[in-house]
């Protein structure tokens, strides 16, 4: 509704927009002359058929009050360099209704405009001050309790409000995800860190409601809804109408999902807390009572433009910015106030100024405090890891009874079968985790009763049901974003990509949200996880570029993750007892990276000679991260570094460079390869007479250029070296795909330049 029905007086034309709204409510309370109510009672209704009582609204508009002057100590303070961030909340006060409607056990993904959301949200808890934290938080303070000043981001611990960043859309999924680990956690009888009831709430714009990632969770939740499986996501629409200068269409947001088949959708008056109240009210019952994917659409404006930099002036009218400003929440907060007889003009104003100077204050306290200015504590809670921990938990292995009642008996053990290939370990291995640890899950993609696309989880929905292994619908994003749902109510996933190149569109799930977290939470929170990949190169009569992917370095790239790839069975049974112990103990992002080629690879030299086989390691053994192997310690002639598929190619092409020229040569399999072990690395170059490089991964940006570099700063770059990669390109399909990566000649071949 228009509150200001006259255009903005043209002395305030050179004034920013925020000292325009800010000067507009202070004009506006003074010159209302509205017909006054008699005061009413704290539990009376605000006004006639309202389902706001008085008190309620009372505090709401304080929560309010409190979000506009953090909005405008920030513009006023940012210019003197005193906070570092902008996107405010102005317009967007009416969220105050939907924290004000659910609980502080609801675990909430909101987007930055979520002030009164948050102002509201800390009445739950006695003695928290949504003043002083957020100010903490917009001078980037080592005291912020959010992030410990690493983003400014809206985050509580206590709350139950995860960090976002500012990645468009990219929350929901795990948003969706949390709720359905809400209900599978129930199902499975795990012990939840939060009301069985509870439900999740994500909030988003109008313009991020466009975006793939967001249309995946809305997809994902309307596939959930169909088959009646329950999952409480409040999806929140804040629609203002415009995404920076980019106008949505009007009416498109009802247009889209009012009638979206398995979204239940409810519309409230975000401007309006009156009237908006009961509606906002309605959709939070439903979605807790009926644990239904539910969208509130909540209207709401957007003043003060996108951000302090966006100057709107110059590229809106002033006719339809003084339009926008007059549906400014504020003012209809204070009709409200002054109409019903709560609050006469000088209480309005005085709790105004007020807030402004309680956030002033706050702010030049904050200024005060410590910042980040030193690079360990930076990247602090990036990575944590504490080996000692890590070791013993991946080495315990008190759970024999449960062992023997998964394998059947003690000589059905797979330490008690012969050696076997890699994909039969991994198998096993995943077995002994799901023994070990009750509340794994392990999804994706024929995962359940197809066992994979190369069996490896064969019979584990069997051994260990439909709940704890399943399918999910065909999309990365989503099964990424479900595994952090279920790593934040406290369960332990192991999703699985069925190929690398799936991966790619699915990247920021674990790039801009899962290894973020504990980084942008200060480790407040965590969503542990072990992420199985199967990529690589070197399948024959299957492939192409979308099944024989080699492009590691989006994985590299990654801060905080670990990938661990083993080249055999042994291996990846220890790796995997590790990563899991990672997750487990500093709540840790990793990714296991399975090389497709060498799952059913069983020898080594020739045919039939067993000579990839391994036995399956006892349930007490497990690697320490970074921990390479070494094949022909002390051999100093030649050097070769490689990992998974590299590393029995090197080895046969070792025996050919042996009988040509003689040398004795020591082959490296890396096995971890993020982070590098660089330490390892440049030990193995020390006394190495001459380096190779084998990589299968492309000539720009693999593994190799990590190993190479490592050597360089070790100051052995000296020694005689060459790299041998793969091509910069894609891969193509049959044999043509062998042109392009290494191969046992190419290593050959190498050594003879070295000679």
């Amino acid at each position: 509704m228009s509150v200001l029905p006259n255009p903005i007086p043209a002395r305030m034309k050179g004034l920013n927009r925020a000292e325009i709204c800010d000067v507009n409510f202070s004009e506006f309370v003074k010159a209302w002359n509205g017909r006054t109510e008699a005061r009413p009672a704290a539990g009376e209704a605000i006004l006639d058929g309202s389902a706001l009582d008085a008190r309620g609204f009372r505090e709401l508009f304080e929560s309010q009050l409190v979000s506009r002057h953090l909005d405008l100590m920030a513009r006023v303070l940012r210019v003197q360099n005193k906070v570092f961030y902008t996107i405010g909340s102005s317009g967007h006060e009416g969220n105050a209704m939907v924290a004000r409607l659910t609980r502080h056990t609801d675990p909430a993904f909101l987007h930055y405009r979520s002030g009164g959301f948050m102002a509201e949200r800390f009445r739950k808890l006695p003695g928290m001050d949504p003043v002083m934290d957020s100010a903490l938080s917009f001078a980037a303070s080592k005291d912020d309790p959010a992030s410990g000043g690493r983003h400014k981001v809206w985050g509580s611990k206590p709350l139950w409000v995860l960090p976002q960043t500012s990645t468009i859309a990219s929350h929901l999924p795990k948003a969706l995800g949390t709720a359905v680990a809400i209900e599978a956690g129930k199902r499975l009888g795990h012990a939840l860190p939060i009301p069985d009831d509870s439900i999740t709430i994500c909030s988003f714009g109008d313009a991020s409601a466009n975006h793939a990632t967001a249309q995946t969770a809305f997809n994902a939740a309307a596939w959930t809804a169909y088959q009646k499986l329950p999952a409480p996501v409040l999806f929140v629409c804040e629609d203002n109408g415009i995404g920076i200068s980019v106008k949505t269409p009007g009416g498109w947001i009802g247009n889209r999902f009012r009638n979206m088949d398995g979204l239940d959708y409810f519309t409230a008056d975000g401007l309006d807390l009156a009237a908006g109240y009961g509606d906002v009210q309605r959709a939070v019952e439903h979605c807790r009572t009926t644990r239904r994917p539910t969208f509130l659409h909540l209207k709401t404006t957007r003043i003060m433009g996108h951000a302090g930099t966006d100057f709107e002036i110059e590229w809106r009218s002033i006719e339809e910015l003084c339009a926008v400003e007059a549906t400014d929440p504020l003012l209809r907060s204070a009709a409200i106030a002054l109409e019903s007889g709560l609050m006469s003009k000088d209480e309005v104003l005085d709790l105004y100024e007020q807030t402004r100077k309680k956030c002033f204050a706050a702010a030049d306290e904050a200024d005060r405090r410590p910042k980040l200015d030193n690079l360990a504590d930076v990247i602090a809670p990036l990575a944590p890891y504490t080996p000692a921990k890590v070791a013993a938990e991946a080495k315990r292995a008190d759970y024999a009874p449960r062992r023997l009642e998964v394998f059947g008996s003690e000589a059905k053990l797979p330490e008690n079968q012969p050696p076997r290939h890699l994909a039969i370990q991994i198998n096993n291995a995943l077995h002994d985790i799901f023994a070990k640890y009750p509340d794994t899950l392990l999804f994706g993609e024929d995962v359940a009763q197809k066992g994979g696309v190369y069996t490896v989880t064969k019979g584990l929905q069997k051994a260990f049901g439909p709940r704890r292994v399943f399918n999910t619908l065909l999309d990365e994003t989503m099964i990424l974003g479900m595994a952090q749902g279920f790593a934040n109510v406290g369960m332990l996933p192991i999703p699985e990509i069925q190929y690398l190149a799936y991966f790619h569109n699915a990247c920021d799930q674990i790039r801009g949200e899962a290894a973020s977290l504990q980084f942008f939470s200060n480790n407040q929170y965590a969503n542990p996880m072990v992420v199985r990949i199967a990529g690589l190169g070197y399948q024959r009569g299957f492939g192409g570029h979308f099944h024989n992917d080699n492009s590691i370095t989006a994985l590299r790239d990654i801060p905080g993750l670990v990938v661990g790839c083993p080249s055999r069975g042994d291996d990846a049974a220890t790796m995997l007892r590790t990563l899991t112990a990672l997750a487990k103990v500093d709540g840790r992002v990793s990714v296991f990276l399975e090389p497709i080629a060498l799952y059913m690879t069983k020898d080594l030299y020739e045919a039939g000679d067993g000579g990839w086989l391994t036995n399956y390691p006892k349930p007490d053994e497990a690697m320490t991260l970074g921990e390479g192997r070494i094949y022909g310690e002390g051999n100093d002639d030649l050097v070769i570094v490689s990992y998974g598929n590299g590393v029995p190619m090197s080895l046969r092409a070792a025996r050919t460079i042996e009988a040509k020229h003689g040398w004795k040569a020591r082959v490296v399999d890396l096995r971890w390869l993020v982070p590098l072990n660089e330490e390892f690395i440049r030990e193995q170059a020390r006394s190495a007479k001459r380096l190779l490089i084998v990589d299968e991964g492309r000539h720009s940006a693999g593994v190799g250029e990590g190993v190479l570099t490592a050597i360089a700063e070790g100051g052995y770059g000296a020694r005689p070296f060459q790299r041998v990669v793969g091509v910069d390109t894609y891969t193509p399909l049959a044999g043509a795909a062998f042109l392009v990566i290494p191969g046992e000649d190419d290593i050959v071949a190498a050594a003879d330049r070295l000679a």
